[in-house]
């Protein structure tokens, strides 16, 4: 079974601690494309329209100035960045390291940025969501589909997949498996 999550708009930054390894995480073959969506949203970010480009409002300024450095800012696993009502309902911050370890198993986080990680992935926080035209790298559903299709319909092996993403999300792997459930 996998089990398909969106990643959370709300993130917690860590405040200490190492940068993002790319080869690190979970699928390091897609360790490229992830380094060629950091840099083009490093870039974007540090523009004067950065705000109308992400597509957020000023109360998010703070968020998208944090982009501009997000290879050299602290990273932490995934189930405590991601913030969002899914992750605190889930109670994953307070999970021990067996239980995110059992997770990271069968969950997989479809990410903007990082393409899909695991629970215990480590990143930092960031501001970019799939809905978004990215420079030159343009639309990111459109960007991560190839590069998630094969490795995803792998992982699930035709097996069940229980998918809680919403459609934006869905537009950048959409699972192919007689057993997918879309849980909206």
């Amino acid at each position: 079974m996998l089990i398909l999550l969106p990643p959370s708009e709300g993130k917690t930054a860590p405040a200490s601690g190492s940068p993002v390894d790319l080869d690190s995480l979970t699928h390091p073959e897609l360790a490229g494309a992830r380094r060629r969506v950091g840099d083009e949203l490093a870039r974007v970010s540090g523009q004067r329209r950065a705000l109308t480009a992400l597509g957020v409002g000023a109360s998010l300024a703070h968020e998208v100035a944090r982009n501009t450095t997000v290879w050299a800012n602290p990273a932490d696993a995934a189930a405590r960045v991601y913030s969002g009502v899914l992750y605190d309902a889930a109670g994953m911050t307070s999970w021990g390291a067996d239980a995110l370890e059992r997770a990271s198993r069968c969950v997989r986080i479809v990410s903007a940025l990082w393409g899909v990680v695991t629970p215990t992935d480590r990143i930092p926080a960031y501001r970019l969501s799939m809905g978004t035209s990215l420079g030159s790298v343009g639309a990111l559903a459109t960007w991560w589909r190839p590069r998630l299709t094969g490795l995803l319909d792998a992982e699930s092996d035709g097996g069940l997949i229980v998918d809680c993403r919403s459609s934006a999300y869905v537009a950048a792997y959409r699972p192919t498996a007689s057993a997918w459930v879309p849980v909206a």
